[in-house]
């Protein structure tokens, strides 16, 4: 079977590479291209998780694309909004039909002489073999395994005659109503399933070894909903989002310059919210500062008026192990439970899970440094889509959306075949992710490194990352373009367009 060409394989159908696709569509129309998505359906993280209550942590007029703006009511949406946001999209601009569903890439493989990318993907129920050839490889995979989320093993979980669910899982028949409910975590996904499952269950109870910090926030924007009445939707759009974006700058500045004072303000909040006889620094105060983990978003304090009704509590403990009836914790309390939901966590994973290879070398993703939070060094011609830790994710992927396509111009104005970042051994490595998060630690030793200066070194400032990626040079001295002799001229005779 002959390869498929295209000058840009995508691999990955959710936000991140729907909003790839747009660009190169928009930017580099001469561009062929082709998405792979590993799935049956688009809307990655949107269509995976299923749980009650999913939706997003951060406000829809940041994580929605620049390019379309967010209409809804809600700034803090529901999971099946954000997904018809996302198949409303790839309608609107013809993306959908680019998309090859249920193929899993396995493999991809660098050759300088052609200056190809070989990709091998797994195509189907029947799992046939599928080779595409590409210029330009396009990582839009997102961060986790998608197959199972991050599942520790709890002694005697096997007593348990109730159900044990992990939220990457959720069955489509789980039936709560009137039945007792422990959540075990305290992130974003747990804070989330509490008050959803709160409405109808007899009970829920969120068991965490410590404490995350919780911030209120209303989830219709009043304000931007007189802005959007009375302005052009394109330029309210920009101006609520400009807004939010420097609003979040503001106060992520702030909890690191001072941590103290961000504190206070959080745990005021919540201590306002559930009263002052609620034990908010056994169950609400952690013992890191604001910001050295993601904050958990909850809109119109819907955890803490579950809390507050009697429908929900938190309880701060250790697991020993689970019974026939529930958990059995450290103090020799124990739970009683119906369903545990172990809102554990993700499991990380780097570029999907492909290998890749350069000219014959197996490449390790934990040995290369990140170049501008995108490009891999030594890999040619492949870029991947990451977004921030402290804003919207969609903000950053944008950002690298263009930026790639400033690439693909700039190499076809000038004949290049081949960009790569070629690491200097001077620059020292730092932590990717500078985060103390759980699932952050577990893959710590899996994950690629950044830099200790510029251009290998993360802002996680969109501001800064605009004027960079958007009107920086190319030619930075990192960066290097060329077109090899060796290229043959026939190269894409053994291929065929898709």
């Amino acid at each position: 079977m002959l390869a498929q060409f295209v000058d840009v394989l995508i691999v990955g159908a959710g936000l991140s590479g729907i909003g790839a696709a747009y660009h190169l569509q928009e930017f580099c129309p001469g561009k062929t291209f082709a998405i792979v998505e590993g799935r049956e359906r688009l809307g990655g993280t949107w269509d995976l998780f299923r749980y009650p209550g999913i939706r997003s942590d951060s406000d829809m007029f940041t994580f929605g694309y620049s390019f379309k703006p967010w209409t809804d009511a809600k700034s803090i949406a529901d999971g099946p909004a954000i997904l018809k946001y996302l198949q409303e999209t790839a309608q609107q601009y013809g993306i959908d039909a680019k998309i090859r569903f249920q193929s899993k890439v396995k493999s991809a493989t660098w050759s300088s002489v052609d200056a190809l990318w070989t990709v091998e993907v797994v195509q189907g129920p029947e799992q046939m073999s599928v080779t595409y050839t590409c210029n330009f490889l396009f990582m839009c995979s997102g961060y986790y395994r998608t197959e199972a989320g991050y599942a520790p093993e709890f002694p005697g979980a096997a007593a348990f005659k109730g159900k044990i669910v992990h939220p990457q899982k959720w069955p489509d028949d789980l039936d709560y109503t009137g039945k007792r409910v422990v959540i075990i975590g305290s992130g974003a996904t747990a804070v989330t399933l509490v008050p959803a499952m709160a409405k109808t269950a007899a009970h829920v109870t969120m068991l965490q070894r410590s404490p995350t910090y919780v911030v209120s926030r209303p989830a219709v924007d009043t304000r931007a909903d007189w802005l959007r009445d009375h302005l052009p939707a394109k330029m309210a759009y920009s101006i609520i989002r400009w807004r939010n974006v420097l609003w979040g700058m503001y106060i992520y500045r702030l909890a690191k310059k001072r941590p103290d004072g961000m504190k206070a303000f959080i745990l005021k909040g919540v201590q306002d919210e559930l009263g002052a006889d609620f034990d908010v620094k056994k169950h609400f105060t952690p013992k890191y500062n604001p910001w050295d983990q993601r904050l958990c978003l909850v809109p119109d304090a819907d955890l803490f008026k579950a809390i507050k009704s009697g429908r929900a509590d938190v309880v701060t403990d250790q697991i020993d192990s689970f019974s026939a009836g529930g958990i059995k914790l450290k103090s020799d309390v124990e739970l009683a439970a119906d369903i545990i939901v172990t809102a554990t966590g993700l499991d990380l994973v780097t570029l999907g899970g492909v290998q890749l290879s350069v000219d014959g070398k197996a490449i390790d993703p934990a040995k290369c440094l990140v170049y501008k939070g995108m490009m891999y060094s030594d890999v040619p011609n492949m870029a991947t889509a990451f977004g921030y830790t402290n804003a919207s994710w969609t903000l950053k992927c944008d950002l690298t959306c263009e930026y790639v396509c400033r690439m693909l111009n700039h190499m076809d104005k000038h004949g290049f075949k081949q960009c790569v970042a070629r690491r200097d051994p001077s620059i020292g490595e730092e932590p990717w992710v500078d985060f103390s998060s759980g699932y952050i630690q577990r893959a710590v030793d899996k994950l690629p490194k950044q830099g200790s200066k510029m251009p290998w070194k993360l802002h996680q400032n969109y501001a800064k990352d605009l004027i960079a990626l958007r009107f920086g040079s190319l030619t930075d001295g990192v960066m290097t373009f060329s077109a090899p002799d060796q290229l043959h001229a026939g190269t894409k005779a053994f291929a065929k367009p898709v």
